[in-house]
């Protein structure tokens, strides 16, 4: 099976031409070879000197051997011309292999530098799955390169055979199929958020133009050590796995490291092979292990004590397998200073740091890190979170400043449900979902958060809620270290574990100020925040009366 990028189009509403798309998709992932890539929905907009330079393609299939092959779909009938083929039915006829070859004559200059002057052998295929092509002497294209009703069968064996290496094909290595990747990965902002299992998100970020991603590798500094302090759904984590791959692309060996494993995990299924990743505690216990110790997790202390070994590991023991080129701390805010300096201690000596952090997500009241002499970085722009969910945390909690709304979504009309006792509690939270299902989300696209943790959550003993079987973290891993699930289809976690993802329907349920003497303190404020942003379309809050008259959407207030 193809790799695909982005992830997440199977959870993408399948309507219209979006719809044809996505079965194509299916098809080609599942008919092409896994060495093949399948970029798909491919939109951008750049500045190359004073022009604005806007192209567009439905898939770009890229075979083992670096053949690009750029596919452009046209559902519906066409008409054929003397000229060739056109797109009906607009004010002015498109001509598609004027097209075609416009956006490969674009892409081919662009890729000549990332090739260090090897032409690109980059290819065109048009595939109009609803029309036969009459006379293919006349469509502008090489009737080969035309993919009709008659031969639409036959779409994947011809995408293959097009991206197949040939006799006499330019020889790419691996930086320069790396550098493949990373053009259609990144420069045309293709880096998928590492928060989000989602498509509909990866659907609208993908578009957005520049950004964190671009501007902060654009810094340079020497040392280079860059401090980013962004609010959530801005793009850290899409900056980490930007700069981590860069490292990768220029030979250097980098080293990631967050606080919450499901974060660490999730940012290792998606990022390229080499490099190290972990949370900071899952480092401990690499290296005090590849010291031939062994942490004694069962007894009192026992992370204490590992956090310790590592360090004077790290400080008196430097191991060169431990040195690393390129440092990057995501969730820099739940760090400590000892594990800023343990850190700091595996960088070589002309290594690069990044540290990423949001000061509103630290749900472990942790002091702020000292960096001196580090260059500062800040966003304060959201770009995941509905527009009007943000300006109900913008009015309802005391954030030290409000967050900017850059998300396309402006409407999706947060909720609240009250409850006033525990049966009160499990009734609203089982309405939030039957409200989340009716307004047309599947089960796979909501998520059940809880404001308590997981020791302290009424849900955790449960297994259903109403007729709705709950997918809960057992809190064991496999022997491939991937986390171990109950057999359910409604993901239910804690704020804590979720923090750093994401989902298009996000049910938070237990809020209560109850250990707060019904006060709203700073603490309590984060936990809110961060849990209300982890929805990209729709948000239902599930609070206790007095905690619901606080957070009241600002359309019901007063």
């Amino acid at each position: 099976m193809a790799r695909t990028h982005p992830e997440g189009w199977r959870l993408l509403p399948a309507e219209g031409a979006r719809g044809r798309e996505l079965a194509t998709l299916a098809r080609l992932a599942a008919a092409l070879p896994e060495d093949t890539t399948i970029y798909h929905s491919l939109h951008w907009t750049r500045a190359e000197g004073r022009t604005a330079v806007f192209g567009e393609v439905d898939f770009a299939v890229v075979g083992p051997g670096g053949r690009v092959l750029l596919v452009e779909q046209q559902a519906g009938f066409l008409d054929e011309t003397p000229t060739g083929l056109l797109r009906p039915g607009r004010r002015r006829a498109a001509q598609l292999s004027v097209e075609l070859a416009r956006n490969a004559d674009a892409l081919r200059a662009r890729l000549r530098p990332l090739l260090d002057g090897t032409e690109p052998v980059l290819d065109v295929l048009l595939h109009c799955p609803d029309h036969c092509v009459r006379q293919p002497g006349t469509a502008g294209l090489d009737p080969e390169r035309i993919v009709d009703a008659g031969r639409r069968d036959q779409l994947p064996a011809i995408v293959a055979a097009l991206t197949r290496p040939q006799e006499g094909d330019p020889a790419l290595d691996a930086a320069h199929r790396q550098a493949l990747h990373r053009f259609f990965a990144d420069l045309l902002e293709l880096v998928p958020d590492v928060q989000s299992h989602i498509g509909q998100v990866e659907d609208l970020t993908t578009r957005l133009s520049g950004g964190l991603t671009e501007w902060a590798r654009r810094i340079v500094v020497e040392p280079h050590r860059l401090r980013v302090t962004a609010t959530a759904g801005s793009g850290k984590t899409q900056l980490a796995l930007a700069a981590y791959t860069d490292a990768l692309a220029a030979g250097r060996r980098p080293l990631y490291v967050c606080y919450n494993r499901p974060l660490a995990d999730h940012f290792a299924r998606i990022a390229p092979a080499g490099g190290e990743i972990a949370t900071y505690h899952q480092l401990c216990d690499r290296r005090v292990r590849d010291a031939g110790r062994k942490p004694a997790f069962g007894a009192p202390g026992a992370f204490r004590r590992m956090e310790a070994d590592f360090a004077t590991l790290v400080r008196e023991q430097p191991d060169p397998a431990w040195q690393f080129d390129e440092l990057i701390i995501d969730e820099g805010q739940d760090f400590t200073e000892p594990w800023r300096d343990a850190l700091l201690a595996l960088l070589k000596p002309a290594g690069r740091a990044w540290w990423l952090e949001d000061p509103l997500q630290n749900l472990y009241d942790r002091p702020p890190v000292a960096l001196p002499g580090w260059v500062g970085l800040s966003a304060d722009t959201n770009y995941r979170t509905p527009a009007d969910v943000l300006a109900l945390l913008n009015a309802r909690l005391p954030l030290p400043a409000p967050v900017r709304a850059g998300s396309p979504v402006t409407d999706s009309e947060p909720e609240i449900f009250a409850w006033r006792d525990e049966a009160g509690l499990m009734d609203a939270t089982k309405r939030a979902i039957t409200r989340a299902l009716g307004l047309g989300f599947r089960r796979d696209a909501i998520v059940l958060l809880t404001f308590r943790g997981r020791e302290h959550s009424r849900f955790t003993p449960l297994d259903h809620l109403g007729p709705h079987r709950l997918r809960a973290f057992t809190g064991r891993y496999d022997l491939l270290g991937e986390p171990e699930h109950s057999q359910g289809e409604l993901l239910i976690d804690s704020v804590y574990r979720f923090k750093g993802q994401s989902a298009p329907c996000i049910l938070f349920t237990e809020i209560d100020f109850e250990t707060t003497g019904g006060r709203m303190d700073e603490l309590t404020m984060r936990k809110l925040f961060v849990g209300a942003t982890r929805a990209t379309m729709k948000l239902i809050l599930v609070a206790s009366e007095r905690a619901a008259a606080a957070l009241a959407p600002v359309a019901e207030a007063g």
